[in-house]
């Protein structure tokens, strides 16, 4: 069952203002992004991107975005600055602004860990925000008022997860996660990682926790076929670069993985970025970070194309009426026009 925490209301700051967002951080006139490009690799992908589409900036300013996701019932995009310990709001035609600060870890003088501020953001069924809560390492669900924080889950068999770092639902409720050990000061070697393992699991709808794998180096993204059949997995990890693909049981119980998408070649080449954040289109279609960019690869995991903004990408979500992609990439918010849209659409 889900425990409650006190309530966070001094030092949280809501997105009722403008002038809250933080000096460093501003939205910027929507122009095509300086030295971004788009590659097409197959003719399919015509059918997913525009020949003419473009990559646009629309905020900079940030330490590392991360996380980002679409309130459909505000028009406006959330996502994590991890850094900065804050959730901010973008909405085209208004100003940037803080949504929501601190979005991670607020107790106590010295920081536990390297990376204090949410992750992975998503909405529940009623509509609230749900966090891959680095800071706290936990799964947090923030109150629509968000002066009360919940903790969802924090622990496997009593030890503390090591810092949740992205989270998808299935359509019955389930909630699938990832848990690596980026927020931990010293990674795997940190002494106050309890779990020895950097797992994927599966929280129920009745709110059993369960492990979809402990086999993974780095689990990171994650994400679900349309059908509910396949649930996705990037790991960023250099060494072993892969999207694994692991068959979904109708009560929501996982099968053994496969390799889904190998990066080493890209790895090999040098780009920029890794395997991080994913989202499936409404076709299947995945739209994955990986090094150079956001790689658009088929339901069979063929590379049709991809999007280089010109910086490292950690993560992406749909938006407007799905057929938008944002993306969050390093110091900056950009996105880009497709022809396709994002499951929830």
């Amino acid at each position: 069952m889900p425990r409650h925490v006190r309530p966070i209301t001094l030092a949280l700051v809501l997105a009722a203002s403008p002038a809250l967002a933080q000096n460093a951080a501003k939205a910027t006139p929507i122009a095509p992004a300086a030295g971004a490009k788009i590659e097409r690799l197959d003719p399919a992908f015509d059918a997913l991107v525009s020949t003419d589409a473009k990559i646009e900036q629309l905020a900079e300013g940030f330490d590392w975005t991360e996380g980002p996701v679409w309130k459909r019932s505000g028009g406006y995009l959330l996502f994590s600055d991890i850094p900065k310990n804050t959730v901010y709001r973008w909405k085209e035609g208004e100003a940037l602004s803080v949504f929501l600060r601190p979005a991670g870890y607020s107790t106590g003088t010295t920081p536990p860990g390297r990376e204090l501020g949410s992750n992975g953001l998503t909405f529940d069924a009623k509509g609230q925000l749900v966090v891959a809560d680095h800071g706290n390492r936990g799964i947090s669900r923030w109150n629509d008022s968000l002066f009360a924080r919940t903790v969802v889950v924090d622990r496997f068999e009593g030890k503390r997860f090591n810092s949740p770092n992205d989270l998808v639902w299935g359509s019955n409720g389930d909630l699938y996660f990832t848990d690596p050990s980026y927020g931990l000061r010293g990674l795997n070697a940190d002494p106050a990682k309890e779990i020895p393992f950097n797992g994927v699991y599966r929280l129920s709808a009745s709110g059993q926790l369960s492990v979809v794998t402990r086999d993974l180096t780095f689990p990171n993204g994650i994400g679900l076929a349309p059908d509910g059949r396949t649930l996705y997995v990037a790991i960023s990890d250099d060494k072993n670069p892969y999207i694994m693909a692991y068959s979904v049981n109708p009560d929501g119980s996982t099968g053994q993985g496969r390799i889904f998408y190998d990066a080493r070649a890209r790895v090999a080449q040098g780009l920029k970025g890794g395997l991080d954040g994913l989202k499936v289109d409404t076709k299947g279609n995945l739209f994955a970070t990986g090094p150079g960019g956001i790689l658009v690869l088929s339901p069979e995991g063929k590379h049709l194309g991809t999007l280089y903004p010109g910086d490292v990408v950690a993560n992406c979500a749909f938006g407007d009426d799905g057929s938008t992609l944002y993306m969050t990439v390093n110091h900056q918010l950009m996105r880009v026009r497709t022809l396709t849209k994002g499951l929830g659409f």
